[in-house]
């Protein structure tokens, strides 16, 4: 019982504290919302201003309810936003300008039409995956817009907070002081005042509230001075009455007979702010989401989110309501007041709408000073005022470049010019991130890395004398116009004076026409001195190895008898060059047409004859076929092999099926050698590469010899430890390689 009981008390706080954690939330997200909309349609006309803040409460009212409930990241509260206020402001400004001017009561359809596109769009974005794309939008772009979404809101606020006469242009109206009303510029620096300086005195309170508080106060204090600023209707220092556009019913058909109404040409005005606009609140929300993730230590699901946030414009959209997002304010209110959960965020939005119920007559009171000042400080906190730092430094000059370059766009010409020239930025940000990159990722010759085959001393000392003719690079990133002349610039003196060269394609994620131009180059400047450009592996962001082939084959850049070499492994090429190189110089490590003896192995090299005819004692012949395994990865055995003819291959087992390839052994070679000393399990699988003739040394019938002939069985044993030594060190030699690149 007092179990039960226990857990009663324990959901009762939580549910106590998601409620206060909406209210706290509501609090602040309701005065921006209405400036928001006060914003977005005194752009129209001042007489818009009670349509607007019933816009505003009512986009609240929706977004918390619904996009909560759908998007589901715990603690995330979605409002009205700077972003989506600035977009229609700017649509509003440009549809009223120009030969093809509209007038307000035709630009609130295609105001509503516009964001409901940008709500089906997030819904879209959140279908296809695409939360993760809108992520990499570089830093420098969003902190451009935003930046000059906070001038443009500062820019459209100061006119308001000094009560400057419509159309008196701003610089004319700052210098003209006997025009300014002097009750809303006092009530718009107590506003910002308070609101700045609140954190200093509380935190308990959103300082939002206290900075409102503060400029209505002010508002009334000023009453005794003028009486007339306690009249409601027809004073252009409050709001006024709330305009609604009739029932919830009224509100949706008569958007929909409006929407019917609009001509193709001006869908065509508003495709562009749309496309912005969804991106632009997208950002927003899933900015804000990582900092709740941070703070919360959780992980929000960003195509949910967006898809919540599409349903809860669109529901704003139905309403009568203006567009939002999730927000960094109200959100950190209602985390810290206890609201940890999506509840809180509906619980918000039903606040939203018992305030609008309970409340509208008092906030037809608020003073349009008290908003503006309001606006200005979160205008203020917009602005990236970081930017100024990357000017001390070189390498942060062309990031501030293109933040100065948005932001200067934006006020120039307009937010949809400058989403414009930020995707063109973040296109060349992109191209100078490559550009700087270094695509080759590892470069070497074939005297400081070798293929898995093991090579006779004589090969060896070749390899390492004339191994430098040949090259190997491996790539990465992109191959495209921006990184080629990058790559030709490091390979040029090596494609005068090499004659082979290998390019791993394996961490390559794209490769274009003017890559693929470029190696013809290589390959035509290669095969002047008899060499050979090749390839081997393929670009990672291709599904199939068919795919790349054909791709190169439809360049012409391989084709049958002078094209370039494609092999499936880069081992498989090193050893290609290795041979070509072998050829050339004359040497030949074994002959496949004949069986090598004992003495023939360089593993017994200068062993007196008496010694090899006992040790041949000791030995039995085997035949592999192609593909036939020696032995496998855990069998028991603790003989020696010695490849007489033929060449046998050395593969690790994997899981799912798949092995990698240790080494080629080819004529004259050994293998085995681990178990033959420490009599332990079998390492790897052993199988036939071409059909073989073996020679087989039992350890056992070994310690028989080595017990009757001391001499002998220290000789082996020393030869088997030189060679194991030997290629120790060659393994070490390639490890610094790798490891110096």
């Amino acid at each position: 019982m007092s179990e039960t009981s226990g857990q009663t008390r324990s959901e009762t706080a939580s549910w106590m504290n998601e409620v206060w954690g909406g209210l706290a939330a509501m609090l602040v997200a309701l005065p921006s919302s209405v400036a928001f909309g006060i914003l977005i349609f005194t752009s129209l006309s001042p007489e818009y201003a009670g349509q607007g803040a019933m816009a505003g409460l009512l986009g609240a009212a929706a977004l918390g309810m619904v996009a909560s409930f759908f998007g589901r990241t715990g603690g995330l509260i979605s409002a009205p936003c700077a972003p989506a206020a600035a977009v229609l402001t700017a649509l509003s400004a440009g549809l009223m300008t120009g030969s093809a001017r509209l007038e307000p009561a035709a630009i609130l359809p295609l105001m509503a039409l516009t964001a409901l596109l940008a709500a089906l769009l997030q819904i879209v974005y959140g279908v296809v995956g695409g939360g993760r794309l809108i992520k990499f939008i570089p830093y420098q772009v969003v902190s451009g817009y935003l930046s000059g979404v906070g001038v443009l809101i500062a820019l459209s606020q100061l006119p308001k907070l000094f009560g400057l006469p419509k159309g008196t242009a701003l610089g004319q109206g700052l210098l003209s002081p006997e025009i300014w009303k002097w009750q809303s510029l006092v009530v718009g620096i107590v506003t910002m005042a308070v609101m700045t300086l609140a954190p200093l005195v509380t935190k308990k309170i959103p300082a939002v509230i206290l900075g409102l508080c503060g400029g209505i106060l002010a508002y009334f204090v000023l009453t005794p001075f003028n009486p007339a600023l306690l009249e409601l209707r027809g004073n252009p220092l409050i709001i006024g009455p709330l305009q609604a556009s009739g029932s919830f019913l009224e509100v949706v058909t008569g958007r929909a007979r409006s929407l019917l109404q609009i001509d193709m040409a001006s869908l065509t005005r508003i495709l562009v702010p749309a496309l912005t606009l969804s991106v632009l609140l997208s950002i927003d929300t899933l900015k804000t989401c990582v900092g709740l993730d941070a703070l919360t230590r959780s992980r929000h699901n960003s195509n949910r989110e967006l898809i919540g946030q599409g349903l809860g414009n669109l529901a704003s959209f139905l309403t009568g309501g203006i567009p939002g997002a999730g927000t960094m304010g109200p959100t950190l209110v209602n985390v810290t007041s206890g609201g940890r959960t999506y509840r809180s965020g509906v619980i918000e939005g039903v606040f939203v709408v018992l305030a609008l119920l309970l409340l509208s007559g008092l906030i037809a009171w608020v003073p349009i000073g008290a908003l503006a000042g309001i606006l200005l400080v979160i205008a203020w906190r917009m602005f990236d005022k970081n930017m100024f730092h990357l000017l001390r430094y070189p390498a942060g000059r062309l990031d501030f470049c293109v933040i100065a370059g948005v932001i200067l766009v934006a006020l120039t010409v307009d937010l949809i010019a400058a989403s414009g020239v930020g995707v063109a930025l973040a296109i060349l940000l992109f191209i100078r991130d490559q550009v700087h990159s270094p695509v080759i990722r590892r470069k070497c010759y074939l005297n400081q890395i070798s293929s898995k085959t093991r090579r006779f001393d004589v090969e060896r000392e070749t390899l390492s004398r004339d191994g430098d003719q040949a090259v190997f690079c491996e790539l990465q990133g992109n191959l495209f116009f921006g990184t080629t002349d990058q790559l030709f610039t490091m390979l040029e003196p090596d494609l005068k004076t090499r004659r082979y060269l290998l390019l791993d394609m394996r961490h390559v994620q794209s490769i274009d026409y003017t890559a693929v131009h470029l190696f013809e180059q290589m390959h035509a400047q290669l095969a002047e001195r008899g060499g050979q450009l090749l390839f081997s592996g393929m670009p990672s962001g291709l599904l199939k190895q068919q795919d790349f082939e054909s791709y190169l084959k439809q360049m012409g850049l391989v084709r049958e008898g002078d094209g370039v070499r494609i092999t499936e492994t880069r081992d498989g090429a090193l050893e290609w060059m290795e041979e070509r190189i072998l050829e050339e110089a004359g040497v030949r490590g074994g002959c496949e047409e004949c069986i090598l003896d004992l003495k023939d192995f360089g593993l017994f090299r200068k062993f007196s004859d008496e010694a090899l005819a006992n040790l041949k004692s000791c030995v039995s012949e085997l035949k592999l076929a192609q593909g036939e395994k020696a032995f496998c990865q855990g069998d028991q055995g603790d003989e020696l092999f010695l490849v007489r003819r033929g060449a046998v291959q050395v593969m690790l087992p994997l899981e799912g099926g798949k092995r990698h390839h240790l080494a080629t052994i080819g004529q004259g070679g050994f293998f085995g050698e681990l178990a033959f000393l420490d009599r332990g399990i079998r390492s790897a699988d052993v199988e036939a590469k071409v059909p073989a003739d073996l020679y087989v040394l039992s350890r056992a019938r070994f310690n028989e010899l080595a017990q009757a002939d001391a001499t002998l069985g220290v000789q082996v044993f020393a030869r088997i430890s030189l060679a194991i030594a030997e290629r120790l060190r060659q393994a070490d030699a390639e490890l610094s390689v790798v490891e110096e690149r």
